[in-house]
C-alpha cells in the first residue's frame, strides 16, 4: 500500500505520455514521460507519501520492463540477416566505447554518463541506458539527461538517413543494414528504415533485434567492472546482491520466445507491454529530476554524443563497404 499512491502517478503520466507518444511517435512515450515527469517534479510539490511508489517505478519496473523486452527477441527471427550484421554491430560497439573513453578523459566528463550515452549510442537508445544504468549506479539525473541526448539524435537521423541512403545508392537491404546498426533507437529505425521501404523496414528491425541482444555481454561486463571498483575499495561486495539477475531473466524470455516461437501478433503485444513498463519508468525517473541538473551538465555529453554516433556512422558505412553490403 505504500507504493499505491507514487505508482498511481506514474502510472497516470505513462498513460498520457503513451497518447502524446501516438499523436508524435517520433518522440516516443518515454520521452514525453520524462518531460512530464520533470514538469510536475518543478512545479507541483509531491508529498513524501508518493516517494516508495515513485522510487518503485524508476528501479523495480524499469528492470521489469528489460525482461519483458526480452520476449520480443526470437533467436530464429534473427537468421542469416541478424548472423551477417554482427561484425558491423561488433565493430560500432568497440568504436563507439573507444571514442567514450578517449572524449570523456579529453572533456573531464562524468563517467557514469558518458557510459550511459554510450551505451545508449552503440547498443540501442533508452533500452540499453535502462537495462546499464542500475548495474554502474546511475543517477537519475544521469539517466534522463543521457536518454534525452540520444533522443536528439535519434529525431535528427529520421530526417537525414534516408536521403543519405539515396546519395550512397543503396538498395533497400543495405539500408536496412545502415539504419539498424547506426540509428540509436529502435522507434527510430522503424521510421528511418519505413521511410525508405518496405523490404529495408524488414532488414532494418531484425538488424536491430541483433544489435539489442548486445545488451547482455555489455551489462555483464559493467556487472563485473563494479564488482572489481568495490573491491579495489576495500568495500565489502555480495555478489548475489549486485548481480543484474533481470538480465538473467531477459534471457530466459528470449530463449522461450525461441523455443515457443511466438506468433507475430503475440510479440506485438510484449513489445508494447515492454514499452508501457519503460515509460512508467520513465515517468517515475523524471519525478525525481531536478531541472537546475541539466543546466549543470551543459554541452559536454551532447558533444560526446554527436562524436560518439558519428563514429558510429562511419564505421558502420566502412564495414558495409568492406562486407560488400553496398
Amino acid at each position: 500500500m505504500t507504493k499505491l499512491k507514487g505508482l498511481t502517478l506514474t502510472v497516470t503520466i505513462a498513460v498520457i505520455a503513451t497518447l502524446l507518444g501516438m499523436v508524435v511517435p517520433v518522440i516516443g512515450s518515454a520521452i514525453f514521460a520524462i518531460i512530464l515527469g520533470m514538469v510536475v517534479n518543478h512545479f507541483i510539490r509531491v508529498s513524501d507519501s508518493f516517494t516508495p511508489g515513485i522510487k518503485y517505478s524508476g528501479k523495480k519496473i524499469l528492470h521489469y520492463s528489460i525482461i519483458v523486452l526480452g520476449f520480443t527477441l526470437s533467436f530464429q527471427a534473427i537468421g542469416e540477416i541478424g548472423l551477417r550484421s554482427l561484425p558491423i554491430i561488433i565493430s560500432t560497439l568497440i568504436g563507439a566505447f573507444l571514442v567514450v573513453y578517449m572524449v570523456m578523459k579529453l572533456l573531464r566528463l562524468d563517467t557514469k554518463l558518458s557510459i550511459l550515452i554510450g551505451v545508449g549510442t552503440a547498443i540501442c537508445g533508452g533500452s540499453a541506458i535502462a537495462a546499464t544504468s542500475p548495474v554502474i549506479k546511475a543517477r537519475e539525473s544521469q539517466v534522463a539527461y543521457a536518454i534525452s541526448t540520444i533522443f536528439l539524435f535519434n529525431i535528427i537521423a529520421v530526417f537525414i538517413f534516408p536521403p543519405l541512403g539515396h546519395l550512397l545508392h543503396m538498395s533497400q537491404t543495405a539500408f536496412g543494414y545502415f539504419g539498424g546498426t547506426a540509428i540509436n533507437d529502435t522507434s527510430s529505425v522503424v521510421a528511418a528504415t519505413a521511410n525508405y521501404g518496405g523490404h529495408a523496414l524488414a532488414t532494418g528491425t531484425i538488424v536491430k533485434l541483433t544489435r539489442t541482444l548486445m545488451i547482455v555481454p555489455v551489462v555483464l561486463f559493467f556487472t563485473y567492472l563494479t564488482v572489481k571498483e568495490e573491491k579495489e575499495r576495500n568495500h565489502r561486495v555480495s555478489i548475489v546482491q549486485i548481480f543484474p539477475w533481470f538480465i538473467v531473466w531477459f534471457v530466459v524470455a528470449s530463449l522461450t520466445s525461441t523455443v515457443l516461437n511466438f506468433p507475430p501478433a503475440l510479440i506485438n503485444v510484449f513489445h508494447h507491454i515492454a514499452l508501457f513498463l519503460i515509460t512508467i519508468a520513465m515517468a517515475g525517473i523524471g519525478l525525481t529530476v531536478d531541472m537546475k541538473q541539466f543546466k549543470q551538465a551543459g554541452i559536454k555529453p551532447v558533444i560526446l554524443g554527436l562524436l560518439t554516433w558519428l563514429v558510429v556512422i562511419v564505421i558502420s558505412l566502412i564495414m558495409m563497404k568492406y562486407l560488400q553490403l553496398f
